[in-house]
């Protein structure tokens, strides 16, 4: 009898704790950031607690935990609570959820050990050479996730602007490949959860910004990649988007704050007029649509104005710069969100990361514009402003790079004057060494398909690319000749990469089984950024050039120890190009070596040069 009266005890007892911990289960759906880690600079750590009416709870925290604020919005299924991590250890929490003074269910948090000199990290800067991957077009290196039961979008390889099965675990097994090339850093467009219902590849629609889109592999396949990555010294940049989300983000099917997102009274898309954000004679409206309207209809455009927001976006690009170990981040559609905001984010990134560099997509082809833009901007001064970023991209210079090339006859404005008039608007920038250069990438026009896959226009290309002040940045597939159109739509600039799939014709990530004629682009690509790894004088050294003659430019990169000669023949006839005007540079030197034929050139009295060629001399 007494042994039934325990047993019926112990069966409630069970009872009673599974329907508490399936309560518990129910109460909180998502916690975000889902864990924390000890010891950062800013101790002020917002979790969000999302679950049904979780805001009619009283919190509180275990281990003497401070918390300094609970914020509540119009949305009673979520609870923003402050905590004070000063002096806590790695550890983990508990929080208590009470109603009518009694515990209603708990929540464990993490604290978790942050890596040895975290704060201190190295970023990627101009001794590097930045690899642009679209994942989805890259490798396909495990075809059981190209589609996932949890998300609309199913892989078919023969939809153009399809998922076509490229992920994470196809860019880890060419991680050789990608390094043979020179590269020594990879930036990959977005890899967090896009579901929406097409062309979700370009994964900037995000629909979970904590989670790795499944078809690209897991969060941990992430940081697998930058482990994978830093063992070859080698590198990671993040995508990070802060202006939008997908409209399939969890958050838009039960909005957090009507605030959280910006709306208009009727749909409204920005007008992509970005001149209007500095100009002092613009108008309120168009000021408010630009920033405010959304990129596309398909894609909620942030209040970062909203202190919530900036708060959960910040936390965010944190919590994956520890979690992934994360080297740099891309900044997507940088100045389309609120400018004063968007400091206020960068400068606490760059808090807790000194060294941590940020490029900003700043697409505007005017050289003041994308000054105004750089941290400690002089242009940004005269309006009380400082970005607070790092590092903005170089679109003035690559809109010139396909059009220039192309222009074989020289006039005042046309051919390689273009670069010379580029260069020589630098004293508006702060830092030219942290400029992103590049001839194209992934919303552009592919540069071989412009120079009519002309591979001495490409070498052109890339020997200014490597040689100009800056970061330069290559694009997948230019190394081997892949082209496209972007006016057939942007899947044709998005092509697969030959060999990233089982059973494709033609795989030239191996040498053995490049064509010849893609043996030739990444050969000499290959040789070019391979040298430049150990050159500083093309990484931090000082520039002098010559205004062009005859469609031909000449420039100098040099320090103390090293000096580089750079001279172009944009012609499409041989050209001879005498030394003398160059004395203030070339100094006592005798002569010159190709750094990609090896062949020395005589500095005394001129250099001849082929149609359409270059030379990259390092002077003796």
């Amino acid at each position: 009898m007494n042994s039934l009266k325990i047993n019926h005890h112990i069966f409630r007892f069970i009872l009673l704790v599974l329907l508490f911990s399936a309560s518990a289960k129910a109460q909180i759906q998502k916690v975000e950031p889902p864990f924390w880690y000890a010891g950062m600079k800013n101790p002020e750590l917002q979790i969000m607690f999302y679950g049904k009416n979780i805001a009619q709870y009283e919190a509180s925290v275990s281990n003497n935990v401070a918390i300094k604020n609970v914020e509540k919005t119009e949305n009673p299924n979520y609870l923003f609570v402050t905590i004070d991590t000063q002096n806590l250890k790695a550890s983990e929490l508990v929080f208590s959820f009470k109603n009518k003074n009694k515990v209603a269910f708990t929540q464990k948090y993490a604290l978790k050990e942050r890596r040895a000199n975290s704060a201190d990290r190295k970023s990627y800067d101009a001794s590097d050479m930045i690899y642009l991957i679209m994942p989805d077009r890259f490798a396909n290196g495990n075809p059981k996730n190209d589609s996932d039961a949890s998300l609309t979008e199913k892989g078919n390889r023969q939809d153009p602007s399809g998922r076509h099965g490229g992920d994470i675990e196809g860019i880890i097994k060419n991680l050789d490949y990608i390094s043979s090339l020179g590269a020594t850093t990879i930036w990959s467009t977005p890899l967090c959860e896009d579901n929406d219902k097409q062309h979700s590849y370009h994964t900037y629609g995000q629909s979970d910004v904590y989670k790795i889109d499944p078809r690209y592999g897991t969060n941990d396949d992430y940081a697998r990649l930058s482990a994978e990555m830093h063992k070859k010294n080698m590198k990671l940049v993040m995508d990070y988007v802060t202006n939008h989300w997908g409209i399939t983000h969890w958050m838009m099917k039960d909005i957090p704050t009507k605030t959280w997102f910006n709306q208009f009274e009727t749909f409204t898309q920005t007008h992509h007029r970005r001149e209007v954000i500095t100009d002092i004679h613009a108008s309120k409206i168009d000021q408010e649509v630009c920033v405010d309207g959304w990129f596309v209809p398909s894609m909620p455009d942030l209040n970062l104005r909203n202190p919530l927001v900036a708060k959960y976006l910040t936390q965010n690009a944190i919590w994956w710069i520890e979690f992934a170990n994360l080297d740099g981040f891309r900044v997507d559609t940088y100045n389309y969100s609120d400018q004063t905001a968007m400091a206020n984010w960068a400068k606490s990134i760059t808090n807790e990361y000194p060294n941590f560099n940020i490029v900003g997509e700043i697409w505007m082809h005017n050289q003041a514009n994308l000054a105004y833009w750089q941290k400690d901007s002089k242009i940004g001064a005269i309006e009380n402003y400082n970005s607070n970023l790092p590092s903005v991209m170089d679109f003035t210079l690559q809109s010139q790079v396909t059009s220039a090339f192309n222009e074989d006859e020289p006039s005042w404005d046309n051919g390689l004057i273009k670069f010379y008039n580029n260069f020589a608007m630098d004293y508006l920038y702060p830092n030219t060494n942290n400029i992103l250069v590049f001839a194209e990438n992934h919303d552009t026009d592919r540069m071989n398909d412009k120079f009519k896959y002309d591979l001495p226009k490409y070498k052109l290309a890339m020997t200014l690319l490597a040689t100009v002040r800056g970061i330069p940045q290559l694009y997948y597939g230019s190394e081997i000749g892949m082209g496209g159109d972007k006016s057939k739509g942007d899947a044709d600039i998005r092509q697969d990469f030959p060999g990233g799939w089982a059973g494709d014709k033609n795989n030239a990530l191996t040498a053995a089984e490049r064509t010849a004629e893609q043996a030739k682009y990444f050969d000499f690509t290959s040789k070019l950024f391979n040298w430049r790894k150990s050159n500083e004088a093309v990484h931090f050294g000082k520039m002098t050039h010559y205004i062009p003659e005859n469609n031909t430019y000449v420039y100098f990169r040099y320090t103390d120890a090293k000096t580089v000669m750079v001279v172009f023949n944009n012609n499409a006839k041989e050209q001879v190009v005498k030394t003398n005007r160059f004395k203030e540079n070339i100094k006592n030197f005798k002569s010159g070596k190709d750094v990609i034929t090896g062949k020395t050139f005589d500095l005394s009295s001129e250099i001849k040069l082929e149609p359409k060629s270059a030379v990259v001399l390092e002077l003796e």
